[in-house]
C-alpha cells in the first residue's frame, strides 16, 4: 500500500509477494514484515520489501504503477547469503538502507548482512552455483534474533550497525569490518526495536517490558564497552540460534533421503 498524506485512502501497488525457493516462483503469498526506501537517489524510487522468505526483494515503485493490475509484480533486484540455501526457513525481520543505497537484512536465527549494491541477484532467478560467483555480504555477529529483531544504522555518516537482541541486550557494531564496539543490557528479556534519532547521538528501544528507552552518550560513562562475560553471552545465542533450525534442518533431511530413495537413489539429494 501507498498512502498520498493528501488522500483519505491508501492506493495499492501490486496484489502480493510470490515466495522464492531456490530462486525459483513458490505457490503461496509472502508474509511481509518490513519496507524501506533507498535513500541515495535524490528522487527515491526504489524500495525493499523484507518477509518470511530469505529474499529482500526491491522494487521500482513507477514499475509497480505500470503493472499495478498485474497479479505478479517482478522485483528489480534480489539479496540473499548464499549460504542460505533453504531460504523459506530463514525470515527477514529488519531492513534499513544507509545513506549510500547499502541494505542492511537482519534474519531470524541467522545474522545480519551487508549489502553493497553490486551485490544483487539480478537477474532474480539465480541458481545455487551462480551463488558462488557473487561476492559475500559483511556479516554481523553476537547477537540473537529470534523472529522479531529490527536492525539499524547509526551515526552522522551510518558507521554503526545496530540491533537489539533474544538475550536482552543492545548490540552495536563498526559497519567497516563489524567490529562488536558495544553491548548493553537494554531489557530484561529481549529487545525487538531499535530506532536512532535523525539528527541527536540519541537511540530508542522498545523490548519485552511495557516501556520504551532512550539512550544517549554521557561524559562520565565508566561503563566497560562490553560485559565481562560477553563470550557467554555470544555463545548462548550461537547455541540457541542452533537448537531452533536444528530440527527443521532434521526434517528436511529426512525429507531428502525419502525423496532418493523413492526416485530410485540410495544417496541424498545435494542441498
Amino acid at each position: 500500500m501507498q498512502f498520498d498524506l493528501r488522500s483519505n485512502s491508501a492506493t495499492k501497488l501490486f496484489i502480493s509477494c510470490t515466495r522464492l525457493i531456490r530462486g525459483e516462483p513458490h505457490p503461496g503469498t509472502l508474509d511481509l514484515y518490513q519496507m524501506v526506501f533507498d535513500p541515495s537517489n535524490p528522487n527515491p524510487n526504489n524500495f525493499c520489501l523484507g518477509g518470511n522468505d530469505a529474499y529482500a526483494r526491491v522494487y521500482d515503485i513507477r514499475k509497480c504503477w505500470q503493472d499495478r493490475s498485474s497479479s505478479l509484480v517482478k522485483p528489480v533486484n534480489t539479496f540473499r547469503p548464499a549460504h542460505l540455501i533453504y531460504p523459506h526457513h530463514f525470515m527477514i525481520t529488519g531492513l534499513a538502507y544507509s545513506n549510500s543505497g547499502e541494505l542492511l537484512v537482519s534474519y531470524s536465527d541467522e545474522l545480519i548482512y551487508l549489502f553493497q549494491k553490486h551485490m544483487g541477484l539480478c537477474p532474480p532467478l539465480f541458481q545455487p552455483e551462480d551463488m558462488e560467483e557473487v561476492d559475500k555480504p559483511a556479516q554481523f555477529v553476537g547477537h540473537r534474533n529470534g523472529n522479531t529483531c529490527k536492525v539499524n544504522l547509526f551515526g552522522p555518516n551510518n558507521e554503526y550497525v545496530l540491533s537489539g537482541s533474544y538475550c536482552g541486550h543492545i548490540f552495536i557494531w563498526k559497519k567497516n569490518g563489524g567490529e562488536l564496539v558495544r553491548v548493553m543490557t537494554g531489557d530484561s528479556l529481549d529487545v525487538y526495536d531499535i530506532l536512532p534519532h535523525p539528527h541527536n547521538q540519541v537511540i530508542a528501544t522498545c523490548g519485552s517490558e511495557n516501556n520504551l528507552k532512550l539512550w544517549a552518550p554521557v561524559a562520565n560513562d565508566d561503563a566497560s564497552p562490553l560485559p565481562d562475560d560477553i563470550a557467554e553471552i555470544m555463545e548462548s545465542n550461537r547455541q540457541a540460534r542452533i537448537d531452533s533450525y536444528m530440527p527443521f534442518f532434521a526434517s528436511e533431511n529426512h525429507y531428502q533421503r525419502t525423496r532418493g530413495q523413492s526416485n530410485g537413489d540410495t544417496t541424498s539429494e545435494e542441498r
